[in-house]
């Protein structure tokens, strides 16, 4: 069992949406994979995997003996993927009583957890039940710069790996000199990335179906990175592809 934490650091970087994404692209893979909210009291994953109509029973209900952990988990029909939902604050979800959560879930290949914003009590209940970590940034000033405070408190734990993933790149702006590349977002990092994310509109249309489609322009992008996640490749998805492609041809039409 891999257990691996979703992070940020700066909210609004898409991070909930790159965990879930995540989840379903190693579900498609044929991993047993969950994706666990771990934002108590702020929790929107299943929201944004529209599945938060079917949610009965959250990780409180679990911790506090209500229910058992698999009643609690909501399988995603379409990918085979589970969710287990949040809850309200309560002081019962602490450190040791989410990491026995997680522990239990031994039945799966892939525990994504999916951290809350910020660096608070919050993130090091989500980090100390994880092995590994993924941290998710965009090219903008304040996200690598959260990033790279995320990173340095990720030294202080025992994970087996640190990875980032780069998320949002507008290749149009890349080429301009408008916006950071990732190659230049490693370096600042002193990090390799394990996933490139283009911007996608789909992933705004689609968000309340709760799956970006196989069309889109991320779909791929995805896909790779959970290649790289479990075969330990570093392939990545190609944006001066999508620049001589999409947006050239979106450029083409706008004129």
């Amino acid at each position: 069992m891999r257990k691996i934490v979703v992070t940020s650091g700066k909210g609004g970087v898409g991070k909930t949406t790159v965990c879930a994404t995540l989840g379903r692209a190693l579900a498609d893979m044929g991993q047993r994979t969950v994706v666990v909210d771990a934002d108590v009291g702020l929790n929107n994953l299943d929201v944004v995997m529209a599945l938060d109509h079917r949610i009965v029973y959250d990780i409180v209900d679990v911790i506090t003996g209500r229910c058992k952990v698999t009643q609690a988990l909501v399988q995603d029909l379409e990918s085979g993927l589970f969710v287990l939902s949040s809850s309200a604050d309560n002081p019962v979800v602490t450190a040791q009583s989410f990491r026995g959560v997680i522990d239990s879930l031994h039945e799966f290949d892939y525990v994504l957890i999916d951290c809350p914003a910020g660096i608070e009590n919050g993130f090091h209940r989500a980090v100390s039940s994880a092995d590994e970590a993924v941290v998710v940034t965009t090219p903008s000033v304040s996200a690598i710069r959260d990033a790279d405070k995320v990173l340095s408190l990720l030294a202080g734990y025992n994970l087996h790996a640190v990875n980032i993933v780069v998320n949002r790149v507008r290749p149009d702006m890349v080429q301009k000199g408008e916006m950071m590349s990732p190659t230049d977002i490693a370096r600042l990092l002193r990090t390799p990335p394990i996933g490139i994310i283009p911007e996608d509109d789909c992933i705004t249309l689609y968000s309340q179906v709760g799956r970006v489609p196989d069309f889109a322009v991320s779909d791929k992008a995805f896909r790779i990175l959970a290649e790289n996640l479990h075969f330990g490749s570093k392939k990545y998805f190609d944006i001066s592809k999508l620049q001589k492609g999409f947006w050239a041809r979106l450029k083409l039409k706008s004129k």
